[in-house]
């Protein structure tokens, strides 16, 4: 009994301070609404160099560091539009991505991707295929790199 009142007290006050907090007056309608779409347009894109061949070492085994951090970009930035598997959620799933795309296409893909969907032949037709660009996730080629570490170990390397 004594563990119910305490529960009920505890929910009272938590809903008490919410609304004290939140004042009387709610949302004001003399606020501006925020257009988010106007907001998008408006952060700038970093373009990263164009990645070449030679700017990427694959290594042999993986460097499991890099794969764990790969797997924290993914879940923070990618996770939303990609599944690790082969089903297309809003872009294309990750599965044997490596194995259909060179690490030059992914890295390029990844750092410089209003280039790669404007100009590669490729990106082209993943965008025809989702009907959506893929933002630019702003990401270091030290980053994107940890990402193409990540899905190499996603696709079976060891």
């Amino acid at each position: 009994m004594n563990k119910k009142l305490l529960l009920s007290l505890i929910v009272l006050g938590a809903v008490t301070f919410s609304a004290i907090s939140c004042g009387s007056e709610g949302v004001k309608k003399d606020e501006p609404s925020v257009d988010v779409n106007e907001l998008a347009n408006k952060q700038s894109e970093t373009k990263g160099p164009e990645v070449k061949e030679a700017d990427i070492q694959i290594t042999h085994p993986l460097n499991k560091e890099w794969v764990t951090s790969g797997k924290s970009i993914y879940e923070l930035k990618c996770q939303p539009c990609h599944k690790l598997n082969e089903e297309k959620l809003v872009g294309p799933g990750w599965k044997d991505v490596t194995k259909r795309r060179s690490p030059v296409w992914i890295m390029n893909m990844i750092t410089n991707t209003e280039y790669m969907l404007d100009k590669d032949p490729e990106a082209q037709k993943l965008l025809e295929l989702c009907m959506v660009r893929m933002p630019n996730q702003n990401l270091t080629l030290d980053e994107a790199r940890q990402v193409l570490e990540f899905q190499r170990s996603n696709d079976g390397e060891k």
